[in-house]
């Protein structure tokens, strides 16, 4: 019995394509009809006439050549292979992501050929014909982006697989039996992929460290660390480098730097804060101005180059700050004593010391290394007490000691004034075209094991937006005092928006009545102004300010300096916070290395840091976001009986998000088990729209809901639809 020819349907690639792809794979082969045909599993006269008619148009639009009568050969190397990251979607398929494409080429899931999400590889692309999407096809992968994978192993009498919660991750992970070592059946492990064979359906891997059982919290916020390769705990040999250092105030060093113990100090924090990397210094000058001092601690005193302590620091990058714990880029015996900042101790300080008229105009400034006394240590929340009241008695329920203290009279004056001056300084750079992203923050409150029992938001106000605006003025006039001598420098930038994410972001504000005016760069960012002002406090709030971030350009590090669009400044850099961030350091080390005569150092070698210290950033920021999506899912376990007021937050074909008001879990709601209509979703509204009663749910109306399913793993809430809140 003969094989059915394979029926070529019109969403088929044409012959052609399916002809080029098999002799671009053989570039040095040639093929004539029959072979391709039989690769092709063709065996109908119909279909082999196709390839013969299909051969010669090719080869007389030169894009294949008749090497002998018959027999045809791709032209040599022709530009359809490319070098590229793979981006997976949760569905099965891929984007290749390369610099000589406008359009992210599209890979079905067939044409993955083994690559996983943002692995390098070379892809072959067809479909680069006008008004055809371009497709790919993976050749070879090149590197891979990770080997190791966290997930849960099922252990079979002879093998064990892993599956993994990544969404993106679409295989699971064959294990020998032999390469099980301690893991048990249901555990949490992390898995490395060793092989991937050319017929076989999954890597084959082994384990190689066991985190715990699922749902624990150790295992969950260890998991979320995997993830994404970050440490939790420093190798022995670095903490036993850093327990040496002398961490002593010497005599000898202080004579090196401007001493400052004599100048009012003091440092304003989160009150649950260990590091603490800035103070402000503050003094009246004779002709009436003011001497404002940002004072960091002097991490790169400390932190020499070439050390084994510095390569960690480098190799984490930045500290991870996760809901219940934080995982420093320093070893603690720096991170919270030697170079934090804390009250009635004297440190080395690296400075920015501006002389600042009433106006909050820099009338000179002063860079170098400098030793501090600090007199106080202030939460914002006490801070905020003084700049509200004016008064110089913390009350109890105010202060960090839980008793009621006096603060004196300089302080509170200190206080005011950089206030009054920071006001001004915030003023003139909303008017300059930045964009003030104030986005609310959850945060949780934990019982003694970690879990949580309650949530709360937190919100900028006066009092932080006085340390920010004092650490915006040092970073930026770093970076400018460098940045004019035309030296290498590690700037922080941040590229303008891109227009059609804006044009995306106004097509689901219009339908809360806001809009964003298109004329110009500055109309953009006045309008972005207005559009986080005129939500505050609305039921959209959150929705509108995760999606305008969204449709900004990611901050990162580099040595071409393009701006910071944000924040409206030409020049800007990372200065203030060395004992969380990496490149703060490299900031320090170039500033005093420049101070002192330095001619300008290779660009390249400091451009690849910048790419290592912007990516591990992200990662740690997406663990942080994992770890509070964990934290949400695990509050709204003890929370299933009870009915919660949420926002839609997005809609797609197989059901809504909602996001509870009352602490901003978010859900899905399925669209086959919301039984008041029968409904289908319309793209147009962003809308599911009721067949039969005609109901709408649509962004931003409420809806009431309850838990369904709260996955710990998966970090996944599931909510029932109970009705829509009218």
């Amino acid at each position: 019995m003969s094989k059915k020819p394979k029926k070529f349907g019109k969403s088929e690639k044409t012959f052609s394509e399916k002809i080029l792809k098999i002799l671009s794979k053989n570039a040095n082969k040639p093929f004539n009809y029959k072979q391709i045909a039989a690769i092709l599993e063709l065996d109908d006269t119909k279909s082999r006439n196709e390839i013969i008619k299909d051969l010669k148009i090719l080869a007389a639009q030169k894009v294949i050549i008749e090497s002998e009568p018959g027999k045809y050969l791709v032209k040599a190397m022709s530009q359809e292979y490319y070098e590229g990251k793979i981006d997976m979607t949760s569905r099965k398929t891929a984007y290749f992501i390369c610099e000589d494409f406008e359009d992210d080429v599209f890979i079905p899931t067939n044409n993955l050929n083994h690559a996983l999400d943002k692995d390098k590889v070379k892809v072959y692309v067809y479909n680069r014909r006008r008004g055809k999407k371009p497709e790919g096809e993976v050749i070879e992968v090149l590197e891979r982006n990770k080997t190791e994978f966290v997930g849960v192993i099922d252990i079979q009498k002879n093998f064990a697989f892993v599956t993994t919660a990544n969404a993106k991750m679409y295989t699971d992970i064959f294990i020998p039996k032999d390469k099980i070592g301690d893991a048990e059946q249901g555990d949490v492990v992390i898995a490395r992929i060793e092989d991937w064979p050319k017929k076989a359906d999954s890597p084959f891997g082994s384990i190689i460290k066991v985190l715990g059982k699922p749902g624990e919290h150790d295992t969950e916020i260890h998991a979320i660390l995997a993830e994404y390769g970050l440490p939790y705990d420093f190798p022995i040999d670095v903490e036993l480098y850093a327990q040496k250092i002398d961490t002593s105030i010497q005599e000898s060093e202080i004579k090196n730097r401007r001493d400052m113990r004599d100048t009012l100090t003091f440092t304003i924090d989160p009150k649950d804060a260990k590091d603490f990397d800035d103070a402000l210094s503050f003094k009246k000058l004779e002709n009436g101005n003011y001497e404002i001092g940002i004072h960091i601690a002097d991490v790169s005193y400390y932190l020499k180059e070439g050390t084994i302590l510095d390569d960690e620091a480098y190799n984490r990058a930045t500290s991870v700050y996760l809901v219940d714990r934080v995982v420093p880029m320093l070893p603690e015996v720096l991170s919270n004593f030697a170079c934090s900042l804390r009250p009635q101790e004297e440190k080395y300080t690296f400075s920015a010391i501006f002389e600042i008229n009433e106006n909050a105009q820099v009338m000179n400034q002063w860079f170098g290394r400098t030793v501090i006394f600090s007199d106080q240590r202030f939460a914002y929340e006490e801070a905020q007490y003084i700049i509200e009241t004016k008064d110089n008695t913390i009350p109890a329920e105010t202060s960090i000691t839980g008793k009621s203290y006096v603060v004196n009279d300089a302080i509170v004056a200190a206080t005011l004034k950089l206030d009054e001056l920071a006001k001004i300084l915030r003023r003139k750079r909303m008017a300059d075209g930045a964009i003030s992203f104030d986005k609310v923050e959850v945060k949780f409150n934990l019982n003694e094991a970690a879990e949580p029992v309650g949530v709360y938001f937190k919100i900028s106000k006066d009092a932080n937006h006085l340390i920010e605006e004092f650490m915006l003025l040092a970073n930026r006039k770093v970076a400018e005092f460098i940045g004019k001598q035309k030296k290498t420098f590690v700037y922080r930038i941040h590229d303008e928006p891109n227009e059609d994410k804006l044009i995306n972001l106004q097509t689901i504000i219009s339908k809360f009545g806001y809009s964003i005016n298109f004329k110009s760069k500055a109309d953009i960012s006045k309008s972005l102004n207005n559009l986080l002002n005129e939500v505050v406090g609305k039921k959209e709030q959150n929705l509108v300010d995760t999606l305008t971030i969204r449709s900004m350009s990611k901050a990162k590090y580099s040595t071409d300096n393009i701006g910071h669009y944000g924040l409206a400044f030409d020049y800007y850099s990372h200065f203030t916070s060395p004992i969380r961030r990496y490149p703060d350091v490299m900031v320090h080390r170039l500033l005093q290395y420049y101070l002192d005569g330095g001619k300008s150092v290779d660009a390249e070698v400091y451009e690849e840091k910048c790419v290592h210290t912007s990516n591990m950033e992200g990662l740690a920021t997406n663990a942080e976001r994992d770890s509070i999506k964990y934290m949400q899912v695990k509050y709204m376990q003890d929370h299933k009986d009870q009915e919660f007021l949420g926002v839609i937050s997005g809609v797609t074909e197989w059901g809504i998000y909602v996001e509870i008001v009352e602490n901003k879990c978010e859900g899905m709601c399925r669209i086959r088990e919301i039984k008041d209509d029968y409904y289908t979703f319309d793209d147009k509204q962003y809308a599911l729209v009721g067949e039969i009663l005609k109901n709408i749910l649509q962004l931003g109306d409420e809806v009431v809901v309850k838990v369904k399913n709260a996955d710990l793993v998966k970090k996944q809430l599931d909510f029932h639809f109970i009705r829509k809140n009218e």
